[in-house]
């Protein structure tokens, strides 16, 4: 199967013709958070306090970027695991977040949220951080500078590639016979 080519973010409609297995290219706008910026998200959200970022409709990408050389816009971008977000993650949803991208497997919490919130979880080639870093075109900090690596960023990207793991209906790549299949061979 070729993979569809897809902008972020990613209307309602698009995310409820997704289906696990699907093969994407994504270009547009995602955003970046790892575990302590997400365990602020979500103190605010508790607060009732607004977000420094409005995650309504937007996609959400667990990555672990490494300092750019000069010249380049991002070092290498690897997923890191997803699972570490899962504690985070129903807020987030509540707030309309539709799209997160990582590695690995989430929580029974975390597939069941993603069907009541009409939402997909993907996931992209963990160890391959540098060929990633070549689908982005522009990436900043748009918050808490001073978490570093663990800043909330906002990536422009063209062509990123991802897999649906989780689509809104249930379906899970990790439970599909190729999956299953594939991953014995990599072991």
């Amino acid at each position: 199967m070729k993979p569809v080519q897809f902008t972020s973010p990613f209307s309602s409609q698009e995310v409820i013709n997704l289906k696990a297995g699907d093969r994407l290219l994504i270009s547009g706008v995602i955003y970046v958070a790892r575990d302590a910026a997400h365990r602020r998200l979500t103190e605010l959200i508790a607060s009732g306090l607004d977000l420094p970022v409005d995650f309504c409709g937007q996609t959400l990408y667990y990555m672990g970027p490494s300092p750019a050389r000069p010249g380049s816009v991002i070092g290498a971008c690897g997923p890191t695991t997803s699972r570490r977000m899962d504690r985070y993650t129903v807020p987030l949803l509540e707030l309309g977040l539709r799209a997160m991208i990582g590695k690995g497997e989430r929580s029974e919490e975390i597939r069941q949220a993603i069907i009541r919130y009409r939402a997909v979880y993907l996931v992209t080639l963990g160890g391959a951080g540098a060929l990633l870093a070549d689908c982005v075109i522009k990436a900043e900090t748009v918050c808490y500078p001073e978490l570093g690596a663990e800043a909330i960023m906002r990536l422009v990207v063209e062509k990123f590639p991802a897999v649906v793991a989780y689509d809104w209906q249930g379906g899970d790549l990790f439970q599909q016979e190729t999956a299953k299949y594939c991953y014995l061979q990599e072991r």
